[in-house]
């Protein structure tokens, strides 16, 4: 016995007769009723009397209709599957970010791929680095997008893009008026730190070279978004990577170009040994055509 036969045999419990099943399966009648005997015969129950031209349920039939439709409930909810792995439109995806993408490249990016999926769901989180790692490496998330991670050997580069670094600023402060900043022009200025520079492979000698020393490291933060909000505030000049300030995102803030050793990179990653779906090539191919745009709308 196979699912056809069980197909027709629930039809059949659903509509009352073999004619109403076969319309639903668009079979000729004899082909349904053949369909139903031969399922009869291999269970070797009888599922149906019949009596003056009507199909009545024995009680063999009926119990058997309920694990049957649980089977079917499982059945249709496998085709979904199939249907939305087939389909890129469909799905869901599953996104890690650093918390300096969610302001205007990440959203940007996400809305773009949704106009052309329609179907799909995005879910994102925006993590520490650490931790966006370790959902990545866990499959929790289908790709991530970082600076400069730490290397892990379950996890593979999908897209690498250089990323500026810049100074940000109150038009009121001192060094608005520079066309560039450079670490020789921070000292005797309060600055906005971001401690996790270091997990994105920053280093204060990178940053700031001979200066370090003597940097004012007044107020510290979790994110390039977070040092922005405080610079406007007025605590002193932050400098952030070029995702935090593209697409006009703080328009009330100087950006400078920022002059040093580092070398910052936005990097897409994957685990290794998953694949990536339909939807998530599409993510990566968006994130990258709206980065190209963005990035040119930083000094």
């Amino acid at each position: 016995m196979n699912l056809r036969h069980l197909e027709v045999f629930r039809h059949v419990m659903q509509t009352g007769s073999v004619r109403g099943a076969a319309a639903i399966l668009r079979i000729s009648d004899a082909a349904a009723s053949k369909l139903l005997s031969t399922a009869e015969r291999r269970m070797g129950l009888v599922l149906f009397e019949r009596t003056r031209g009507r199909l009545v349920p024995t009680p063999e039939a009926r119990r058997l209709y309920e694990d049957v439709e649980q089977l079917w409930g499982r059945v249709e909810r496998i085709e979904t599957l199939i249907h939305s792995l087939a389909q890129p439109a469909g799905g869901t995806l599953h996104l890690a970010s650093s918390p300096s993408f969610g302001v205007t490249v990440l959203p940007q990016a996400a809305t773009r791929l949704l106009a052309d999926m329609p179907d799909l769901t995005i879910n994102v989180d925006l993590m520490i680095p650490h931790l966006l790692l370790q959902n990545l490496v866990e499959g929790v998330s289908d790709v991530g997008i970082s600076f400069n991670p730490r290397q892990h050997p379950s996890l593979e580069i999908i897209e690498r893009m250089h990323c500026s670094l810049v100074c940000v600023m109150p038009a009121t402060h001192a060094l608005a008026s520079r066309k560039l900043i450079r670490a020789a022009d921070l000292p005797g200025h309060a600055v906005v730190s971001f401690p996790l520079a270091r997990d994105y492979g920053l280093s204060d000698e990178a940053l700031f070279g001979r200066h370090s020393d003597k940097i004012a490291r007044r107020l510290n933060v979790r994110s390039g978004q977070t040092a922005c909000w405080f610079s406007l505030a007025g605590v002193g000049l932050a400098i952030v990577d070029a995702a935090t300030v593209a697409g006009a995102a703080f328009p009330n803030l100087v950006i400078r170009p920022y002059r040093c050793d580092a070398k910052v990179e936005i990097l897409l990653l994957r685990h290794r040994d998953r694949p990536l779906s339909r939807a998530a090539a599409e993510f990566c191919a968006s994130f990258v055509c709206t980065w190209d745009e963005l990035s040119q709308t930083v000094p």
